[in-house]
């Protein structure tokens, strides 16, 4: 827009909402309207709009509506995907929409509003518009652009500076996202960004990207790229260049992505780690091809989800893997299945599991085919809407339009053969199973081998007792179980104590633990991890568990002899008590300390 001529002012309504500026109450929308009135009249006023903001911009509309009645307001974004009509024919405050990609569309409308007192919109592409009878206007689609080499430069000027934003988070990551590209060719039933896009997706040339990137270093505050293109690597030869672009800068940028399993493959992999991503954010929504059929995936029924998992933390990028449970059709053998892979990728280093409900948003075929009925569940959140909708007025027009706003619903419990309960079940699988994988992924492996059960029967007989998950799994009186619970509670105290858990300390302290089980560990764990053959209940073995070397996460299992394992319990028993340590094991404690199995006393 300032690149032909207006004026604009950009409002962050969320960052003055966290920082203390807005109520954060029930006067949520009056407030935040306030705020906008406060910067002064103005030719029109914008609101984009996610799904699950689009309740309180509606309100926010009404209040800024009252105080400038003449100033038309438009909506935009992704929110409005098939609700554009709805929108104008219910709700006054509102002048029109913009559809899809807006910066083309808003510069006509702003033209015609410049040049005429009574302005006539026809014609205006990706426009859904009033005329001045109430009759609501929908123009032909806008084709999206086919450069992106034409999209206006960041306007970083607009908005409060990045540090700022991180201040407020509090989080040291430094994630900055950057417009890398817009819109997907897919229309899974779920999403609604291939619709909103036209099932188009472009990336931004690497000639234009590449910049945008390596500016973040000039930017206080910001110490990664976050990608946002929808599906990195689906232009296979674009995603190779940008990274050998950034590989021959010398890769001073980490960077994060979203992808498809299906687009990525070893090289590419091997060439996006070079480059500097470290984490990867992959939609594969269900391990059954059949489900995946059903809802639009367009994904090959033979593709090996474990494999490119495998290739991610092979060249050392975190996959986070996203998955859908409760998917129309999806029966308890499928959810078992995918609930397997889940299980299976929680034993490879820092996979993280992202599980999701349906919502059954407005504009996505899911919605028209198995939305009616559809509502919200007390007690659980929709996903595509945490921490929105909570207040008066946004309740009044959820509860009021429930076909516009089913962003805050879920699938009516009638399209589950279970009912309310089955529901529940997986709203409750959603929460709590992904933190045990974390915590505890060979314990729940190897109890779902010891038992013979799949990953949705081990999830029920956890629940259907009182115990926590460590306490079930002593209660089941296997020696392997409990040896293999013992490490994993060992390396979650030191991974939480880390490296320098013993900094200041004058006497020489063990740096982990020492465990003596009655199995081999690093047996049971490629076991495990390979799916083979469990190894045997064997005499006592020793094995210390210890922070990772150079300040990385997590822990690394030594097998250590009986003299080792006697030597470390000693000098942790002296040392907790404050007392000196026998004579003699001067040459033991330098080769212990050596190897990283004792801390090193700092120098008085």
């Amino acid at each position: 827009m300032e690149g032909v001529g207006h004026h604009v002012l950009l409002e962050d309504l969320a960052f003055r909402l966290a920082k203390g500026e807005l109520d954060p109450g029930e006067g949520l929308c009056r407030s935040a309207a306030e705020c906008l009135i406060a910067r002064g009249p103005v030719d029109m006023l914008g609101l984009s709009v996610m799904g699950a903001t689009l309740p309180a911009a509606l309100a926010i509309a009404q209040h800024y509506k009252n105080a400038f009645p003449r100033t038309p307001i438009l909506l935009g974004g992704p929110g409005t995907t098939g609700t554009d009509r709805g929108l104008l024919e219910r709700f006054s405050q509102v002048d029109g929409v913009v559809r899809g990609e807006g910066e083309w569309t808003l510069t006509e409308w702003l033209e015609r509003i410049d040049s005429d007192t009574d302005p006539d919109f026809s014609g205006i592409e990706g426009l859904t518009w009033r005329d001045a009878s109430g009759s609501v206007h929908a123009e032909p689609d806008r084709s999206p652009r086919k450069d992106l080499e034409q999209v206006a430069p960041y306007a970083w000027h607009l908005l409060p500076p990045l540090i700022e934003y991180k201040k407020l988070t509090g989080e040291d990551e430094g994630l900055t996202p950057l417009d890398s590209g817009r819109g997907c060719a897919y229309d899974c039933s779920f999403c609604t960004i291939g619709r909103f896009w036209n099932r188009r997706s472009r990336p931004l040339p690497v000639a234009r990207l590449v910049p945008e990137i390596l500016a973040l270093r000039e930017m206080e505050g910001a110490k990664q790229a976050y990608l946002c293109h929808d599906i990195f690597g689906a232009d296979r030869d674009h995603a190779m260049s940008l990274c050998q672009a950034l590989i021959a800068e010398g890769s001073p940028v980490p960077f994060e992505v979203r992808a498809r399993i299906d687009h990525l493959d070893s090289e590419l992999l091997e060439a996006m780690a070079a480059a500097g991503c470290y984490r990867v954010l992959l939609g594969i929504e269900s391990a059954s091809p059949e489900i995946r059929r059903a809802h639009q995936k367009n994904m090959r029924d033979d593709i090996d989800a474990m494999a490119v998992i495998d290739d991610c933390v092979r060249v050392g990028i975190i996959p986070i893997l996203s998955l859908i449970l409760g998917l129309p059709g999806e029966g308890e053998t499928q959810r078992a299945q995918t609930l397997d892979l889940c299980s299976q990728a929680a034993l490879r280093a820092c996979v993280n599991i992202s599980l999701h409900l349906v919502n059954p948003q407005p504009g996505c075929s899911i919605s028209k085919d198995w939305g009616e009925g559809s509502q919200t569940v007390p007690g659980i959140a929709p996903d595509m809407a945490l921490g929105t909708g909570l207040t008066g007025e946004e309740r009044q027009l959820i509860d009021g339009h429930p076909d516009l706003f089913s962003t805050f619903h879920l699938l009516s419990a009638d399209l589950f053969p279970g009912g309310q309960e089955e529901l529940l079940e997986i709203a409750a699988i959603n929460k709590g199973l992904p933190e045990l994988w974390r915590r505890y992924p060979r314990s729940f492996a190897l109890v779902a081998r010891h038992m013979g059960w799949n990953s949705l029967q081990v999830w029920r007989q956890f629940k259907a007792q009182s115990r926590s998950f460590p306490g079930w799994i002593r209660s089941l009186g296997d020696a392997r179980l409990r040896a293999c619970l013992d490490w994993e509670q060992a390396s979650i105290r030191i991974t939480a104590r880390g490296s320098e858990g013993f900094q200041g300390d004058l006497i020489p302290r063990p740096t982990g633990e020492v465990l003596t089980v009655p199995v081999d560990l690093e047996a049971l764990a490629s076991a495990l991890f390979h799916q083979g053959e469990l190894p045997p209940v064997q005499a006592p073995t020793h094995f210390a568990v210890v922070p990772s070397p150079n300040n990385q996460q997590g822990v690394r299992t030594l097998r250590i002899t009986p003299d080792v394992a006697r030597v470390l319990t000693l000098v942790d028993s002296q040392g907790s008590k404050g007392e000196s340590l026998p004579p003699g094991l001067d040459r033991a404690i330098q080769s212990l300390q050596a190897s990283g199995l004792l801390h090193t006393p700092t120098p008085s």
